[in-house]
């Protein structure tokens, strides 16, 4: 039996792992991946717009929502980075998968950075993401203790209370067109902050 970890003879059938992976290179490696997750998550939805009979969407769109989700993270874990290191702190990522905690981590850091990127125009350039992060956390019921960042991989919490959709009496919908509307724009949001402060603020090369 083949290995997966194998290459094809066709180049145009294989993926390169650590192609756009730098040994010593943590925070850029952060900034690739939170892409390829957003990504994965917006092409997936656009397939099931295309096509979505036998309701594929159904079933896609628990791996488009724990992408886009982990997308979020990685993006915001490696402004946050970032950050430290522009402030002269020693500490790297900060915050477990709660990307509403760590989504006002970032702002608190900004809010003390007082560099050339201000609050305000963090707020004005993410505000399609502060309005996703509320819509979701009402939906997730969370709690300090409990966020149910989980819900698009498991059907239930740490405790097996089932997700907010499992016990729902009708249904719970997606817009799959207004979601790929909106995570194109907070992608390109997203990427444009990490870059900045990634490439002009910390000076590093492209």
């Amino acid at each position: 039996m083949q290995p997966i970890f194998s290459r094809n003879h066709d180049i145009d059938k294989i993926a390169f792992l650590n192609w756009r992976i730098s040994k010593e290179d943590d925070i850029r490696n952060m900034k690739n991946l939170a892409d390829d997750f957003m990504m994965s998550a917006i092409e997936l939805s656009k397939l099931c717009l295309i096509d979505n009979r036998h309701k594929r969407a159904d079933v896609l769109i628990f791996p488009i929502l724990t992408n886009v989700n982990h997308g979020i993270e990685l993006y915001l874990k490696s402004i946050t980075w970032t950050l430290n290191i522009l402030l002269g702190s020693n500490q790297r990522i900060e915050g477990s998968h709660n990307i509403k905690q760590i989504f006002e981590t970032v702002k608190s850091k900004i809010k003390l950075y007082k560099g050339n990127i201000k609050l305000k125009n963090f707020n004005d350039a993410t505000r399609g993401l502060d309005a996703y992060i509320t819509e979701l956390f009402d939906k997730l019921n969370s709690t300090p203790q409990n966020d149910n960042m989980d819900f698009s991989r498991y059907p239930f919490d740490k405790k097996y209370d089932n997700h907010f959709y499992v016990d729902a009496v009708g249904n719970v919908e997606v817009d799959l067109e207004n979601f790929v509307l909106r995570f194109e724009e907070i992608r390109k949001n997203l990427e444009s902050i990490s870059d900045y402060l990634f490439y002009q603020e910390l000076n590093q090369d492209w």
